[in-house]
């Protein structure tokens, strides 16, 4: 047994997990070179090991949780350290690479995101006020309360920063009366949400928040955007609440739903799932919004993406024969045994995360500093 894999061993028996033991939770070690990847590249090692196949687990989302409730990850963050480093000192969301999270994510493919997310096409947290609540349920529900806490009505003008699949904007247009723009950096995304919500007042932009058009300054009664802080990056937080206040009128509102975690980097997620991407935290939304923005009103529900993360990984799961088949315009396949085990850690990774609250989610209303909107 050399160094790294007795260090591992020592760290897992903390969290009560053991290498080859026969629980669930417990690892099993199909390459050794995964413990030296562990120390040398962090998050990213593990995860990466685990992509291909250098060790296996049954339960991730288990594994995790136990991972995090002994908060050993310290010991094995060496990237992740210089991860976070890179994050606060190159802006990683400049230029064209904003554009990359678009490309390397959200265009994917609708044909997968279809079978993995459902009908509602959101991909975002949930929200299951019953427990009968189905995803599709959670889904909606989630819209339908931003829209109220927004108290959207007949004839405003909303901008959606982050407009996905075009789902919150055909659910605000065609319920509440409203006129939708949708600012998106996926292809993909723009076609699919066009065709969703035709014949409705919902158009989409293929722009850079940070590239909205003067003509819309103090434009919007209404600001939404739904879990795209994250990809921001830590350097454009400030922009990206200044691009919201302008946006506004004097008696405008923005609506945010909103990760919220440590506000330290993980190399694994914002390398291989979401490029460049920082999940927040409250104080450096606090310390952003300053002299621009205050809060109104804050729900968290953070529990509740460890259901919808499990839903999506079910999906993704049980759909994967379908999956696996798709092809692009060449007739190649899009989708390998590689991704099918990098999709399901990253998703029920995650999982864990909001299950122990490492990470949160929250609704947040908001009006301009020097606010006429008359919410209390």
């Amino acid at each position: 047994m050399n160094m790294f894999e007795r260090k591992v061993e020592i760290l897992l028996k903390k969290a009560g997990i053991q290498i080859n033991g026969s629980n669930a939770w417990d690892v099993r070690i199909n390459d050794s070179s995964i413990y030296r990847d562990v120390f040398v590249k962090g998050s990213l090692g593990l995860g990466d090991g685990y992509s291909a196949g250098k060790w296996d687990v049954e339960q991730i989302d288990v594994f995790f949780e136990k991972v995090l409730q002994t908060d050993i990850t310290h010991s094995l963050n060496l990237l992740d350290i210089v991860q976070a480093l890179r994050n606060t000192i190159v802006n990683t969301q400049a230029g064209r690479r904003a554009f990359q999270v678009g490309h390397k994510h959200y265009d994917l493919g609708n044909d997968m995101y279809s079978l993995m997310l459902g009908e509602s096409m959101g991909y975002s947290n949930g929200m299951y006020l019953n427990a009968s609540d189905n995803l599709t349920k959670a889904q909606y529900n989630k819209f339908d309360a931003l829209c109220k806490k927004l108290k959207l009505k007949p004839g405003m003008k909303v901008l959606e920063i982050g407009a996905g699949w075009g789902t919150f904007a055909r659910h605000a247009a065609k319920n509440y009366g409203v006129e939708v723009v949708g600012l998106t950096v996926s292809k993909e995304q723009k076609k699919f949400a066009e065709e969703r919500c035709k014949g409705l007042p919902a158009k989409f932009l293929l722009v850079d928040y940070r590239e909205l058009d003067d003509k819309y300054t103090h434009y919007f009664d209404r600001v939404v955007s739904i879990e795209m802080v994250e990809a921001v990056g830590k350097k454009n937080l400030k922009k990206y609440f200044m691009t919201v206040e302008n946006a506004l009128n004097s008696k405008g509102l923005f609506g945010m739903q909103a990760i919220v975690g440590t506000g330290k980097d993980d190399a694994f997620l914002s390398t291989r799932i979401f490029p460049n991407g920082h999940v927040p935290s409250i104080e450096s939304l606090t310390k952003a919004t300053a002299g621009l923005l205050r809060v109104k009103q804050w729900e968290s529900f953070g529990t509740d993406y460890d259901k919808t993360l499990l839903a999506w990984d079910s999906n993704f799961k049980k759909n994967w024969s379908k999956i696996s088949k798709l092809a692009n315009d060449h007739g190649e396949l899009l989708y390998d045994e590689q991704f099918y085990r990098m999709w399901r850690y990253y998703l029920l990774c995650c999982a864990a995360t909001f299950r122990v609250g490492r990470n949160d989610v929250a609704q947040i209303v908001m009006s301009k500093c020097n606010s006429l909107s008359g919410l209390k």
